[in-house]
C-alpha cells in the first residue's frame, strides 16, 4: 500500500491506474479507524480495482476547537488496518496541502443541512461539503463509501453531488455495532469504562421504540425520557424525520421512509454520541 501525502502525487498515481481502465473507489475518513471504517474499505476493495482511503482530520467541519483538539490521531495504526483490508492507497495530506488558502466556498442544501446537527453545529456541514467536494475533485472516484452512522451527512452529500453534478456514485454502508449495540465511532475511544457501560442503552431504547405503538410525538417523548432517566446520559435532540429530505414528520403515514436520529451526551466530559434507527 502506498501512503501518499500530496495531491500531485495522488493524482499522478490515479491517472496511471485510470489509463489502464481501472475503477477507483474512495473512502473518506478522519482517521482513528475502527471496524466500521474497515467494513467500508473492504466493500470498496471488493467493488473497485483501486481503493483510496483519505485520512484527514478536517478542521473546517469542527465548530468547537476543543472537539478538534481531542479528536484521536492514530495514523500508524490506521495504515496497518488499511493494509489488512487491501486498500491500495492511503492519502494522508497536511492541512496546508488541502487548504493552501482559506476555503471560502459556501454550501447549503436545506432542509438536509439546517436541521438536527446542522442547527446545533453551525458551519459543520459546510465544512463537510468543502472537504468531500475537494476529495471528489482530487480523486474523481467512480464510487465513494460512507457509513450510515452519520445518516444526515450522507443526505447532505447526496444533495451536493446532485447540485454540482459529480459523476460519483454514493454508496451508503450499514452501521457496524459493537456486540452490546453501541454504534462504532472514533469518539468511542474517548469514553471511560463507566461511560462505555451506559452508552449501549441509547440503541437499546431506540430499538424498543420500534414496538412502542405510539404516535410520532409520543415516541419522541418516550425515547427522550427513557434515555434521560439513565444517569450519565442526556439527550440533546431526538428527531423523527423523512428518510430522504430529513424534514420533520408528525404522522407515521406521512412518508414511506422514516428515520429517528438522536444525539446524546455521555459522561461528565461529556462525549457527544450520534445514532439513528429506521422505522420504515
Amino acid at each position: 500500500m502506498q501512503v501518499i501525502k500530496t495531491i500531485a502525487q495522488l493524482q499522478y498515481a490515479l491517472l496511471t491506474e485510470r489509463a489502464k481502465g481501472k475503477t477507483i473507489g474512495l473512502v473518506p475518513t478522519m482517521g482513528a479507524l475502527h471496524e466500521g471504517h474497515a467494513s467500508l474499505v473492504r466493500r470498496s476493495v471488493a467493488e473497485n480495482d483501486v481503493t483510496v482511503v483519505s485520512i484527514f482530520l478536517n478542521p473546517t467541519q469542527f465548530n468547537d476547537p476543543k472537539d478538534l483538539e481531542r479528536y484521536p490521531r492514530t495514523l500508524e495504526s490506521d495504515c496497518d488496518i488499511l493494509r489488512e483490508c487491501g486498500a491500495q492507497i492511503a492519502f494522508a495530506p497536511s492541512v496546508k496541502e488541502i487548504y493552501p488558502e482559506p476555503d471560502t466556498r459556501y454550501f447549503s442544501y436545506p432542509p438536509t443541512d439546517t436541521v438536527m446537527e446542522g442547527a446545533r453545529r453551525p458551519g459543520h456541514f459546510n465544512g463537510v461539503c468543502q472537504i468531500v467536494s475537494k476529495l471528489f475533485l482530487i480523486t474523481d472516484p467512480d464510487k465513494a463509501y460512507f457509513g450510515e452512522k452519520d445518516y444526515q451527512q450522507i443526505a447532505v452529500i447526496r444533495r451536493m453531488v446532485e447540485a454540482l453534478q459529480f459523476r460519483v456514485q454514493i454508496v451508503p454502508c450499514p452501521v457496524i455495532r459493537e456486540p452490546n449495540g453501541l454504534a462504532m465511532s472514533s469518539r468511542n475511544s474517548l469514553l471511560t469504562p463507566e461511560e462505555r457501560a451506559i452508552a449501549p442503552h441509547i440503541y437499546r431504547i431506540l430499538s424498543e421504540s420500534l414496538t412502542a405503538n405510539k404516535s410520532v410525538s409520543e415516541t419522541q417523548d418516550w425515547v427522550t425520557r427513557q434515555i434521560n432517566a439513565i444517569p450519565g446520559l442526556e439527550v440533546e435532540y431526538y428527531s423523527i424525520v423523512d428518510g430522504d429530505t430529513l424534514a420533520d414528520i408528525s404522522d407515521w403515514e406521512q412518508s414511506s421512509s422514516i428515520v429517528g436520529c438522536i444525539t446524546v451526551y455521555c459522561g461528565n466530559t461529556p462525549i457527544r454520541l450520534i445514532d439513528h434507527i429506521r422505522y420504515k
